[in-house]
């Protein structure tokens, strides 16, 4: 029998609909702006379905039409012991899009981060069998595309399986069940709820190695009969990366093969990589140095600018493509909650999004809504 932890107080997710409106409210909003164009949405953290930021939950519900889970549908988070799940946070997260009718992504079902190592070890601590860990992946699928049937809308099914060189990850998925893990992903989670829509989700995919591998990918699993209705493309983005021309190309090409994109996880780097890599790698970790951290006592106006700037340029080049685009998701509401403070220097002040510390709108804002009256 697998045991279900279900929430025992309901008091937070009644608090997050109660919310008194925030002067922000009176601002255009995100959601209207590009009501013709694509669904714009953010990610909601722990603190925000736990009732600790009550102000961004409710500049959420003001701003966006869609969302996505920070962490709380992710493996460690939901089935984080063999014989027990946890769907506390899931459960709050879905009756709060389902509140402001809002379009309720489920992210992660595959993915070789954030997954414990249970999963991937049998009773005597080896690699489990083929076999039996296509059942555990089926298990865990079922059982949670299988409560929300009908009210998750679409499903990040497989996370970030090719690498930015176009090879293949070498997750342990892929080593002890075998390349059609993919497959069975789909099968498994199309089974739970024929009605939801199921994507392909990465980031760096404007590597051309990578575009390659992914379309291939993509339609090879079409062909063998998966539902895939768009490929993902997290705007894990740089002030100077990517080319837009490369990220242009990605977008054309992955509608070709899958039908549609979702741009997923938006936000700019505005901090130094000590890495001085071009990725969303969560297992980089370096040290705070105060050099890492040049702006703790605030981003100069010079740098708002160039922040929207950028955002404007990459802005235009999704209602270019809003034929093409479905949905485009920032990760976090607001600076104050964005990951970049802590990854991958923990402890550094960051300025990735379009509302800052205070959930106020930013240059960027401004320049964001200003591309949606251009083009209307």
């Amino acid at each position: 029998m697998v045991k279900v932890s279900l929430p025992v107080v309901w008091v937070c997710v009644h608090c997050l609909a109660a919310v008194t409106p925030l002067a922000a409210a009176e601002l255009p909003r995100l959601k209207d702006a590009f009501k013709d164009d694509f669904l714009v949405g953010t990610a909601i953290s722990h603190d925000q379905l736990d009732g600790l930021d009550p102000k961004g939950i409710a500049l959420a519900a003001e701003q966006f039409n869609a969302i996505s889970p920070e962490n709380c549908l992710k493996w460690e988070e939901v089935h984080p012991e063999p014989e027990r799940y946890d769907f506390e946070r899931a459960d709050k997260y879905v009756e709060f899009g389902e509140k402001h009718k809002m379009f309720i992504l489920g992210h992660t079902l595959v993915w070789h981060n954030q997954t414990p190592g249970w999963v991937f070890r049998d009773k005597e601590g080896k690699p489990p069998t083929r076999d039996a860990l296509l059942e555990r992946m089926r298990e865990h699928i079922q059982t949670v595309v299988g409560r929300y049937k009908g009210r998750i809308t679409g499903w990040d099914v497989v996370n970030e399986a090719v690498m930015p060189d176009g090879q293949m990850r070498k997750t342990k998925w892929l080593q002890i069940i075998g390349p059609d893990y993919l497959e069975k992903a789909y099968e498994f989670a199309h089974e739970a709820d024929p009605n939801a829509e199921l994507y392909y989700n990465d980031y760096n995919e404007w590597y051309p190695a990578m575009r390659k591998t992914v379309v291939k990918m993509v339609r090879d699993l079409k062909d063998k009969g998966c539902r895939i209705d768009a490929i993902g493309m997290q705007g894990h983005w740089g002030m100077d990366y990517p080319d837009l021309k490369e990220a242009e190309a990605s977008i054309e090409a992955f509608a070709a093969a899958a039908g549609r994109v979702n741009i997923t996880e938006l936000d700019i780097a505005t901090l130094p990589d000590p890495g001085r890599k071009r990725d969303a790698d969560i297992t980089r970790n370096y040290e705070l140095r105060k050099e890492l951290d040049p702006y703790a006592d605030g981003y100069p106006d010079e740098m708002q600018q160039k922040l929207a700037g950028r955002y404007a340029e990459i802005f235009r080049l999704f209602v270019k493509h809003r034929d093409q685009i479905d949905r485009v998701t920032f990760w976090g509401v607001d600076d104050g909650v964005s990951w970049h403070n802590y990854w991958p220097v923990r402890g550094r002040t960051a300025y990735p999004l379009l509302f800052d510390r205070n959930r106020q709108p930013k240059p960027a804002f401004e320049a964001v809504i200003a591309v949606a009256k251009e083009e209307h």
